[in-house]
């Protein structure tokens, strides 16, 4: 299989910052695929909040930034691979905070939706 041309800049990193750029990825898809379960599981077995459109579009949500997120890992390991082999600093990721608010967000829907079934139930 033929090397992509950014393979070929620079020089070889340490192969131990290759595998840890590589693990970092595979937790950004861990990560990935932990939203998307989490999307199927609420739009599945979260029968008893409601109401049911805004789970829907919660669930939906989720898988959305799974998906967002799986690209954007691939970015951010090509992004890592081409500064580590020219010598540059790593780029900066906005991928960080944005999950991070997301997770927020998602969270205070949820807890919101399962206190309004609560008490309307």
């Amino acid at each position: 299989m033929r090397k992509p041309t950014w393979q070929t800049q620079g020089e070889d990193p340490d192969y131990r910052f290759t595998l840890a750029n590589e693990r970092t990825f595979l937790a950004w898809i861990r990560t990935a695929l932990a939203l998307l379960a989490g999307g199927v599981l609420l739009f599945e077995f979260a029968q008893a909040i409601g109401p049911r459109f805004v789970v829907l579009i919660l669930a939906v949500g989720l898988a959305v930034v799974a998906a967002v997120l799986g690209g954007l890992s691939y970015v951010r390991w090509k992004a890592n691979e081409v500064a580590m082999r020219t010598g540059r600093p790593l780029p900066h990721s906005v991928m960080i905070p944005l999950l991070s608010g997301i997770a927020l967000l998602a969270a205070a829907a949820i807890a919101a939706l399962i206190l309004i079934s609560g008490f309307s139930g």
